[in-house]
């Protein structure tokens, strides 16, 4: 005889994701642990670029471009979430799933999904950060309390909202930082772009004019046909020299106007004209050049 089983009890999304949580060593009580320190309405929209250092002590800082100043503002990150970061930017597969893909991989089983990551305060030099997670069937987002780090690099892969406190913003406008010596890549406008080598001119059938590789896409620059493997030619009709330089291009578009984005695919010259507002949050990235 065919032995009976019962059938599985019904467990709410939100019981799910706290076993899970509880499985990372994030206890139950970081759940909705405090209110945001602003009003949201306070709460502003930001882009992360890249990743790079604090000249002189090689401190790593991740970059946010915060489009209605023109902003590049540097926040303060450990080794192991700029490596986190930088990984999710150049989308370097991996044999087995790291700390933020498990996270990333953890919320789809349990059906949340990941609308925001928030920096809110600075407390003695402490950022504080907050998930906005929403759970299939709840009305209500929870907030699950963060290390910002920890927050960027899961918004990395995810595609989620990065909204910053004016506080957070303000503490960082005066800290120098520049780029990484080597394998830079940025991300502005929803285009992520890299040095171009004489191996992958040659691989992709691109021309010897100076200019970046567009190794990803989303968003706006997506819709409007720019493409993984083009090649960056110019912003505002002047050629970045490095992807860095690119970041700071689009930070010199001026307030109010379009950036002016000149580039290379199929076999000619195009140009396409975005805004510079934070790329809406998608699901994910977009397409990324596969090598």
């Amino acid at each position: 005889m065919r032995r009976q089983t019962s059938p599985r009890p019904y467990v709410p999304a939100w019981a799910r994701l706290v076993l899970l949580l509880a499985l990372l060593g994030i206890g139950a009580s970081a759940l909705q642990a405090r209110e945001l320190a602003v009003p949201e309405d306070e709460l502003i929209p930001v882009e992360l670029a890249t990743v790079g250092v604090v000249p002189g002590t090689n401190a790593p800082v991740v970059l946010l471009r915060e489009p209605e100043s023109g902003d590049i503002v540097p926040i303060f990150i450990g080794l192991a979430e700029a490596r986190a970061i930088l990984l999710a930017l150049r989308d370097v597969p991996v044999s087995r799933p790291q700390t933020h893909d498990l996270m990333r991989d953890l919320l789809d089983t349990t059906g949340a999904s990941l609308e925001r990551v928030v920096v809110d305060d600075l407390v003695d030099g402490t950022y504080l950060g907050a998930l906005e997670l929403r759970l299939t069937g709840e009305e209500k987002p929870i907030l699950v309390d963060t290390r910002p780090s920890d927050g960027l690099a899961l918004a990395a892969r995810t595609g989620a909202a990065i909204l910053v406190a004016p506080r957070v913003l303000e503490a960082g406008r005066d800290l120098e930082y520049e780029g990484l010596r080597d394998d830079q890549v940025v991300t502005a406008l929803g285009i992520t772009v890299e040095e171009v080598t004489a191996e992958l001119r040659q691989a992709l059938g691109l021309p010897d004019d100076p200019g970046l590789l567009v190794s990803g896409s989303r968003g706006r620059a997506e819709d409007a046909g720019i493409r993984p493997g083009s090649l960056l030619l110019a912003v505002n009709g002047e050629t970045p020299e490095s992807p860095m330089h690119f970041l700071d291009l689009v930070r010199r578009t001026p307030a109010g106007q379009r950036a002016t984005i000149t580039y290379w695919q199929d076999g000619e010259r195009q140009e396409v004209r975005l805004t510079t507002d934070v790329p809406p949050p998608g699901r994910g990235e977009g397409p990324r050049l596969q090598l």
